[in-house]
């Protein structure tokens, strides 16, 4: 049987750190950058077993009270065959990510806009989320989301788990999906934390092909875990350790990646 890489990302907007300001007084400040709800202009790079990953984010006015916003793009797996460590990879583009965040800083509630695609794959998904911060416990806090999401897929009647006789070719929508997670964050000093974000996705319509294989053979649904731990160099600028996995991808065979970013 062909064997099917698939990666599941789901990350977390914005930051919650002022209230009662404007926006154009709020980016005067150096934004928190351990609140995994924060909204900053910034510029990261990580490397990977499967190459390098690209990333630049740009918060901006959006146009409503006490609101924060910013748009995240991501390139992954460049240079993939020169520098990965896995079989099978190309020095191009592996995958394209777009993020919108919107949050309010008076209440924690935020949503986010998330546009994937996987060029070897030829497959994607494109989701909308809400999230909630909630009051800090001790040296925890947690940040539950839940959303909906379509599948696309180029030419799906190719793709080896979605294919139906019936699908066209060209661009098409094989199903819709729902998620249900929380975020997890635990300070350890002012400099060092942790992160925990376990989510569970589940198909909820489309092809049958779609709703019996969304998440590999036989998979409706899927578990998917992300651990991370970060240490801030200086205010603007932190190197994190990231691990994603799923109940269908052991610890050791998920993606690892070692990520810094800054913030402008």
């Amino acid at each position: 049987m062909k064997k099917i890489v698939c990666q599941y990302l789901i990350s977390i907007p914005l930051a919650l750190t002022v209230s009662g300001t404007s926006f154009a007084e709020e980016q005067k400040e150096v934004q928190d950058m351990s609140d995994p709800l924060a909204v900053y202009t910034q510029l990261g790079a990580g490397y990977t077993d499967k190459g390098i990953n690209f990333k630049a984010g740009q918060s901006y006015d959006s146009g409503k009270p006490a609101t924060m916003a910013m748009n995240v793009l991501e390139v992954k797996g460049v240079w993939g065959d020169t520098l990965g460590t896995r079989d099978d990879l190309v020095d191009d583009v592996d995958f394209i990510r777009f993020r919108n965040f919107i949050v309010n800083s008076e209440n924690g509630q935020g949503s986010q806009v998330d546009v994937n695609y996987n060029l070897n794959s030829k497959s994607g998904s494109a989701s909308y989320s809400l999230i909630q911060a909630t009051p800090k416990m001790g040296l925890f806090q947690f940040f539950p989301l839940a959303g909906i999401g379509i599948a696309v897929a180029n030419n799906v009647n190719e793709h080896p788990l979605w294919a139906d006789e019936d699908s066209p070719s060209g661009f098409s929508i094989p199903g819709a999906f729902a998620m249900v997670g929380t975020y997890g964050k635990m300070n350890i000093t002012d400099k060092i934390w942790l992160n925990y974000n376990p989510v569970w996705l589940t198909s909820i319509g489309g092809s049958q092909a779609y709703e019996d294989n969304a998440y590999g053979e036989d998979q409706s649904s899927i578990y998917t875990h992300e651990a991370a731990i970060s240490y801030q160099i200086t205010p603007v600028m932190n190197v994190r350790y990231f691990a994603n996995w799923t109940t269908h991808l052991s610890f050791d065979d998920g993606d690892h990646r070692i990520e810094i970013n800054y913030q402008l």
